[in-house]
């Protein structure tokens, strides 16, 4: 499968995971910042934004695969991972199906599966987006042609007071989601969601993420991360990002950017 990266920088390998609507170019200030002492690795995930529009294959264990075989291509042998919304569960995934590899992982602002521990968050029902994502063919129907105003709706409720991001990142993520391709891809990591939290909750029934992890939350997810982790992370830390809502690399990169660097200085 053909993968757009962005690569950055020399040194230990950093690997940095978005979500949704999102592309690599989310993590653009992190890139910067890290880019000076890392070899920063920066992919648009399966079907999204740059990278090829498959047909299948969007559960956890495919799309973290995915990264794996990026890793191998470039002769990566050990990585820190960071990932953010859709990006947590892949994170995760890596760590957990390559061990020794990922040396140490920070997670924002996304769910593990239906890992216990999320209750609170989830009270009232996920999100309305999984259900109507889930659904086969019908939102690529009624997105597809208002896709701009799509976009932008995610990316003012992900924001802090509603914001929005900066207008380069709403123009990238904008042409990356545009066409009836880009938002069936979209919607297939949703569709496969439920296999992947089957995935999820076999593989840690069997063994714990045993690396330094970090769990950072915003405004949105808030504390629920942290709650899945605990029942399978030993090496579990917490922090708290105020003034920000759901992307954190948009809210307070310089915040962010305070969390990563010593959690991924410390790992080497």
């Amino acid at each position: 499968m053909r993968m757009e990266v962005a690569i950055a920088g020399a040194g230990p390998a950093v690997l940095l995971v978005h979500g949704i609507p999102h592309t690599w170019f989310l993590w653009r200030r992190v890139i910067a910042a890290l880019a000076d002492r890392y070899f920063v690795i920066a992919p648009d995930l399966r079907g999204l934004g740059g990278t090829e529009r498959a047909r299948m294959g969007f559960d956890v264990t495919t799309v973290a695969g995915d990264l794996a075989g990026l890793l191998d291509v470039l002769g990566v042998a050990s990585v820190a991972a960071v990932g953010i919304d859709l990006g947590v569960q892949t994170a995760f995934m890596l760590a957990m199906t390559s061990p020794g590899r990922v040396r140490c992982v920070a997670l924002m602002e996304g769910l593990v599966g239906t890992l216990p521990g999320a209750e609170s968050f989830l009270s009232r029902g996920a999100p309305w987006w999984f259900g109507f994502h889930g659904v086969p063919e019908l939102p690529e129907t009624l997105i597809a042609g208002h896709e701009a105003a799509y976009v932008d709706y995610f990316l003012a409720i992900g924001t802090y007071e509603r914001r929005g991001v900066a207008p380069e990142a709403r123009e990238a993520f904008v042409r990356a989601y545009s066409g009836r391709e880009s938002i069936r891809c979209m919607c297939e990591h949703y569709r496969a969601m439920p296999e992947s939290a089957r995935q999820i909750a076999s593989i840690t029934s069997a063994r714990r993420l045993d690396i330094p992890t970090l769990a950072i939350a915003g405004g949105v997810i808030d504390g629920a991360l942290a709650g899945q982790l605990q029942g399978v992370a030993p090496h579990l830390a917490t922090a708290t990002i105020d003034n920000a809502a759901h992307i954190l690399p948009e809210d307070q990169p310089e915040t962010l950017l305070s969390l990563l660097e010593p959690f991924i200085e410390q790992r080497g």
